[in-house]
């Protein structure tokens, strides 16, 4: 109301100011008109005195014969002519009085021929003749003519000066009007605007009060919201933890497959060494089968040790590029320790490629809660089939999903199945069919979430004594899986990646420094890098490698474990890196998460345990990293 209204005093003051305009205008208009009028006639009674004065002059010219009256004849009769031009100017806006001028001008020239003959007569000396002329030209038609001319024209000029007039008048009368009307409705706009002000106070203090009751209901709002951010905050926290304390359940029923499983491949690695030793001098060929078999058994207990770590740690997400199906294959030792000898294991592929973008840990845990769901569902005895393949997908065909390729991942079993309400809120987060102290709810539920964060679906299909098919539909990527090494492998922390498949480094003249706590490592280590070609130096203490390096200049590696008693390795590299900055240095750990480059420095790290071949490569790796070399620390000291 309050614009309203100001857009109409606005509009109210604008047409006042056009209309005041418009008077001023019409009424300048007719002053100019009048001005005009007043000019023609004026000019026309003067047109009328100069013809008469010249005649005048004539006469007296042709009685006396002075030539000075002659030439005021002249002069004025010229004066006559260009005021009729003027007349002209000042009338052309006016055809009728054009009209009239033009007749005036004719009359004009002929008095003019009439008269200039007596003026010659006279100016001949015949003076009798002049003056008969002269007389006779006084009853000359043209005279009458330019008189009736003149009045003619000066009586029209005097009607245009009245119509002007009443018009200049009626228009401001209709502008007065007009202006009293507007002043009126401004009037009544002011007495508006006072009473919508009186109203709007009013509003303004209702509004205040409400605004203070919803500053109140707003800190009660906002109270509810921190105790509800802080009560979500602790749900998560214990949400996050249960997840934990879920993985660690799995990792503790592993324990009874793991401890099997490590008792057959030590049971390998000792059989196999014992038969190397007793055929060691008898037959090499058995022998070198003995220490491979050996080998195998010990890589083995690697992988299925770091899998189990990797499962078990608890880390933020790490997207890579998947291959589905590879991941399942290498799940099915984990799958079969933790699903016991009662539940038939069968893992199958129908797709050659399989790729997906996600988290390697959150993929491998979605599968294996999916595992432990339908070994419940089935008693503990029966089949379990996890299948990987293909799907095109329509968009929204399978929930949210978007259209295009999808990896599809089905476990499915032939338990007890599920009723359409059941199956219908499976994916509810605490809804669970488990008795109590048996199942949380939360498994499936974060099942779902991993899905639709990484932008796929879940399909469940299940009948009541039929088994139950839960199917994850995920993005195919076109990324390329990277193909991993042997658990011996070098994997580097820093900058140096590219460098890891670089050739090895002649150990020629190269001196390493080898800092292990623990005796049978270090004696290992030694004799490896002395069978590589390299001079080691052994260091139990992390303590005593300052003056090791001290002692022996030409030290161009270190090679450092990671935890130890008195000082861990990165703490050691941290105090020595200022002083020796053109030693290259090399971690090796046995510790199975993901490398943190800012933990070590950037430095390369080593995983046990390793191969010869992995130390060779791993030493040639760290030795290729950019770092200064000891002649340029000499030549700037």
């Amino acid at each position: 109301m309050l614009v309203a209204m100001g857009l109409l005093g606005a509009a109210v003051l604008v047409a006042l100011i056009v209309t005041l305009g418009n008077a001023n205008r019409q009424r300048d208009r007719a002053l100019e008109l009048q001005a005009h009028s007043y000019d023609v006639m004026i000019l026309a009674r003067t047109l009328s005195g100069t013809i008469a004065q010249s005649e005048a002059s004539l006469g007296r010219y042709v009685i006396s014969g002075d030539k000075q009256l002659g030439q005021l004849y002249f002069d004025e009769w010229l004066l006559a002519g260009t005021q009729i031009d003027r007349l002209d100017r000042i009338t052309n806006d006016n055809p009728e009085q054009q009209s009239r001028v033009d007749r005036l001008r004719a009359a004009y020239d002929s008095r003019g021929q009439e008269l200039s003959m007596t003026a010659l007569n006279t100016s001949y000396g015949k003076n009798g003749q002049a003056l008969a002329r002269y007389y006779q030209s006084r009853k000359s038609p043209t005279l009458a003519e330019i008189n009736t001319t003149l009045d003619t024209l000066i009586a029209g000029e005097r009607g245009l000066l009245d119509d002007r007039t009443a018009a200049a008048m009626g228009s401001v009368e209709r502008s007065s009007w007009v202006a009293g009307v507007l002043a009126v409705f401004g009037v009544l706009i002011v007495l508006g605007a006072i009473m919508l002000g009186w109203l709007t106070i009013r509003a303004v203090g209702e509004r205040a009060t409400a605004l203070a009751d919803a500053e109140l209901e707003r800190e009660r709002a906002d109270e509810l919201t921190a105790a509800v951010a802080v009560a979500t905050a602790e749900l998560r926290m214990q949400e996050a933890k249960l997840r934990q304390v879920q993985k660690m359940e799995a990792v503790g029923q592993l324990t009874g497959g793991i401890a099997h499983d490590f008792n057959n491949m030590l049971a390998v690695v000792l059989g196999g060494l014992e038969l190397a030793r007793r055929n060691l001098a008898s037959d090499p060929a058995t022998t070198r089968r003995h220490i491979d078999s050996a080998t195998e058994g010990a890589n083995r207990a690697a992988a299925l040790t770091r899998r189990l770590l990797a499962f078990s740690r608890e880390d933020a997400l790490k997207p890579e590029t998947i291959d589905a199906a590879a991941l399942v294959a290498e799940m099915s030792d984990l799958l079969d320790r933790t699903l016991g000898d009662a539940i038939t294991l069968v893992t199958r592929s129908d797709a050659t490629d399989c790729c997906i973008r996600g988290d390697r840990v959150q993929l491998e845990n979605a599968v294996l809660n999916l595992a432990v769901n339908a070994r419940d569902a089935m008693n503990g005895r029966g089949t379990l089939t996890i299948v990987t393949g293909s799907a095109m997908l329509e968009a929204q065909q399978i929930g949210e999903c978007a259209a295009g390729e999808h990896v599809t991942i089905t476990v499915a079993d032939d338990g007890c199945g599920m009723t359409p309400d059941v199956a219908d809120r499976v994916f509810e987060p605490f809804f669970t069919t488990k008795a109590v102290g048996k199942g949380t709810g939360l498994g499936l539920s974060q099942i779902f979430a991993l899905v639709q964060q990484l932008h796929g679906a879940v399909a469940i299909a299940s009948e009541p004594g039929e088994g139950t098919a839960v199917t994850l539909y995920l993005p195919r990527t076109a990324d390329v899986v990277a193909l991993p090494g042997s658990p011996a492998e070098i994997l580097p922390a820093g900058p140096a990646t590219a460098a890891a498949t670089a050739a090895p480094v002649p150990p020629t003249q190269r001196e390493i420094l080898v800092v292990e706590d623990d005796p049978r490592v270090l004696a290992a280590t030694i004799d490896a890098l002395e069978e590589l070609g390299y001079r080691a130096i052994p260091c139990d203490d992390p303590l005593a490698a300052p003056a090791l390096l001290a002692a022996n200049g030409a030290i161009d590696l270190i090679i450092s474990d990671v935890l130890m008693p008195r000082q861990t390795g990165p703490e050691m590299i941290a105090a020595l890196s200022p002083l020796y900055p053109h030693i290259a240095v090399l971690f090796v750990t046995g510790f199975a998460g993901e490398v943190n480059v800012a933990q070590f420095g950037g430095h390369d790290v080593l995983r046990k345990p390793f191969t010869l071949t992995g130390l060779e490569r791993a030493v040639a790796t760290a030795m290729a990293s950019d770092r200064p070399s000891a002649s340029d620390l000499i030549a700037a000291e």
